[in-house]
């Protein structure tokens, strides 16, 4: 795996993500860990990447009238814990030991309330538009962080958005690569047991 990626258990953090943190989050449930990964898209305003409306939405302070869109959304209080700008940088708004309120209405296997055992992660862009490369090295270097740090998580259990909330959800979206994803993580996952032997 990537070195310069760790997850520190204790306090929940990743390097090398810039610490940005959200009210917008609770402990998790007892006995809770996280078992599953949900990947999203985001952007704001819808289409624009690059400004600072992402981190301000997910701490609470966006400027509801500097857009009209933003008048949609006014009433909604959310976060994440990753976020992956277009060019790569990693921003965490939560410690992966609390839930973030990424999932919203969801369920995975008939278990509802997907925040209490998740990872949210999202990806700066929408369904149409191709993610940059360096989004995928990021993505990659963190689910492999989290692969190494929760043996609760696994490739299997890495979902779309609208995995877990279909016909409310469509991101990430078709621009999304989830063979890019999967190959990613398999060539970094074999390179990790040559290394270990």
């Amino acid at each position: 795996m990537d070195a310069s990626f760790n997850v520190e258990r204790n306090s929940g953090l990743i390097l090398p993500a810039r610490q940005c943190p959200s009210p917008n989050q609770d402990e998790r449930p007892d006995g809770a860990v996280p078992e599953l990964i949900v990947v999203h898209g985001i952007s704001l305003p819808p289409g624009e990447f690059g400004g600072p409306e992402i981190e301000q939405f997910f701490t609470n302070c966006l400027d509801w009238d500097s857009h009209a869109y933003f008048n949609e959304i006014r009433s909604v209080k959310v976060s994440a814990h990753l976020l992956i700008r277009r060019c790569g940088e990693l921003v965490q708004f939560v410690p992966f030991t609390h839930s973030a309120w990424h999932a919203g209405a969801s369920a995975f296997r008939d278990r509802t309330c997907c925040n209490d055992f998740s990872i949210g992660i999202e990806l700066e862009g929408n369904d149409d538009t191709p993610y940059d490369d360096r989004q995928y090295a990021s993505l990659i270097a963190s689910v492999g962080a989290l692969l190494q740090a929760y043996s609760t998580l696994s490739t299997r259990r890495i979902v779309a958005h609208s995995d877990i909330a279909p016909g409310r959800k469509t991101d990430p979206g078709p621009a999304f690569d989830w063979l890019r994803l999967y190959d990613g993580l398999s060539h970094e996952l074999s390179r990790e047991n040559s290394d270990s032997q």
